[in-house]
């Protein structure tokens, strides 16, 4: 066992997070994402609320500030209403924005962000049901 590592990620997740390199991405998807058909490596943790998962993971995630967009999101359809899940990553983001990193959302549209699934070194999925719940983290140095 180690310290101060929330019990709601996984050993594997961790893992994965200190195998990832300056640009690497993650993603962490809500319950309805295609995990398993895009991604190489997959972490399910059904029990877990997107939100919590991503305040534990920026504990240790460094974003990166060598790119603009180091946090994307996927795009709702223009008649829907903005998911408030977004003010939610957006509050726990800034609290975290050390090398401010964070400015703002990038946003792709569905097929483009199960495009860059496809690319991403880990996704990981949790049990969450809200739409749009979905966030893409680009790692930086620390």
């Amino acid at each position: 066992m180690l310290k101060n590592i929330p019990k709601l990620i996984p050993p594997e997740l961790m893992k994965y997070m200190m195998e990832m390199g300056h640009s690497d991405f993650m993603i962490l998807t809500d319950a309805n994402f295609p995990a398993q058909s895009c991604g190489q490596r997959v972490v399910r943790i059904d029990g877990v609320q997107t939100p919590e998962l991503l305040e534990a993971v920026m504990e240790f995630f460094p974003l990166d500030n060598f790119v603009k967009d180091p946090v994307r999101l996927m795009s709702s359809r223009p008649e829907e209403p903005v998911p408030t899940v977004w003010e939610t990553y957006r509050e726990i983001l800034q609290r975290h924005n050390e090398e401010a990193a964070f400015d703002d959302f990038h946003f792709l549209d569905r097929l483009s962000f199960y495009e860059e699934a496809k690319k991403a070194y880990v996704i990981v999925q949790t049990g969450d049901t809200t739409r749009y719940a979905n966030i893409l983290l680009q790692k930086g140095v620390c």
